[in-house]
């Protein structure tokens, strides 16, 4: 018969998540999680099976974690510019668990679209609201909500790793710039022509660039 788990699985993924808030992805090991539950690495591994196993879970209630604070969009408008701000505002004061969440490096390449599934129901509010508000198809809604999560993810990743530090105003006219070039280009049905490959020795103006028409 099986010992009984001294710890439950829970407690073990709060005390391995607590570790990495305070010190980091790096800190969290065996010996260090052990030493967090007062006792030695066994009783870990009778709950699970290898360390990458914890990490996950402490990344499913860092997850949870995110979703509620970047949940805090009802009553605001424009409410996917909200859901871009809370999602910088959250690297800027927990960038270990943005880091845990978003910065994790993986041990193949991913496709985006698994990439968005990375970010768990997020992703279906935040293109059911850019339907809603700007009168776009799915498919005009996800591609604006791909590039918009591009650019967050870049403040993001800056502030997370300070690199910069952005004020509330910057972040929200930069997401804004970006979002309303991005519209425009999709409302004028232009968007494609943004695909166009340089040209090697244009000759011409400004204006006889596609995109900039």
């Amino acid at each position: 018969m099986p010992p009984k788990p001294k710890f439950t699985k829970e407690e073990i993924a709060e005390t391995a998540l607590k570790i990495i808030k305070e010190e980091g992805v790096a800190a969290l090991t065996a010996r260090s999680l052990g030493a967090a539950l007062g006792t030695s690495a066994r009783p870990i591994f009778t709950a699970y099976q290898n360390m990458d196993e914890v990490k996950q879970a402490a990344r499913a209630i860092a997850m949870r974690d995110f979703e509620a604070y970047a949940g805090d969009f009802k009553g605001y408008t424009p409410a996917f510019k909200r859901i871009g701000m809370l999602m910088v505002s959250y690297a800027v004061n927990k960038p270990e668990m943005f880091k845990l969440l978003f910065m994790q490096e993986h041990k193949e390449n991913r496709s985006f679209d698994n990439t968005m599934r990375d970010l768990g129901s997020m992703v279906d509010i935040c293109i059911n609201l850019i339907e809603r508000d700007y009168s776009l198809t799915y498919d005009e809604a996800k591609a604006l909500f791909q590039q918009m999560w591009v650019h967050a993810y870049g403040l993001g990743v800056m502030c997370a790793m300070r690199v910069c530090d952005f004020s509330e105003d910057q972040i929200a006219e930069m997401l804004g710039q970006v979002f309303a070039g991005f519209l425009m280009m999709l409302k004028s049905g232009k968007i494609d022509s943004c695909a166009m490959q340089p040209t090697k020795d244009f000759v011409g103006t400004v204006s006889d660039i596609p995109y900039l028409k």
